[in-house]
């Protein structure tokens, strides 16, 4: 996979419940992040006393992060109530060149900023609330 421009790495929001789904507009920048934690099986027998890990075992999760400026009061709307709510709507993240990771997400967190002479940001994170897909572009 060749060099990718970063405006096309978008979240998506489910708007409705029913999969009608909308890029979260304003966004400047956003991000992805995968972890799976390990589970150390290392025991007195664990050869030369090097570490084992458990294959397959652990929590899996992923967190999306968000930045930019308010541009539409729809899908602003939108991710403010579901954080009031604390509901846990789909999401979609569009990878370029790779892939859609589709799935439940709770919104952790909204900062708003701005300053008096500039424009009004937000920041959204978000936590993965269950199963995730991925489909291949």
């Amino acid at each position: 996979m060749g060099a990718q421009n970063g405006k096309d790495l978008l979240i998506k929001l489910d708007m409705t419940g029913g999969g009608q789904f909308e890029t979260i507009a304003g966004l400047r920048a956003s991000r992805i992040s995968f972890n799976a934690e390990s589970v150390d099986v290392t025991s007195l027998e664990s050869q030369g006393g090097w570490r084992e890990l458990l294959g397959g075992a652990g929590v899996k999760s992923a967190t999306i992060s968000g930045s930019g400026i308010f541009k539409d009061e729809t899908t602003d709307e939108r991710a403010r109530q579901i954080f009031f709510d604390a509901e846990v709507p789909g999401f979609q993240v569009i990878i370029p060149n790779f892939g859609i990771v589709e799935g439940a997400f709770q919104i952790t967190s909204i900062e708003y900023a701005g300053s008096h002479n500039g424009e009004a940001t937000y920041e959204l994170s978000m936590a993965s609330a269950g199963a995730l897909t991925f489909t291949a572009l």
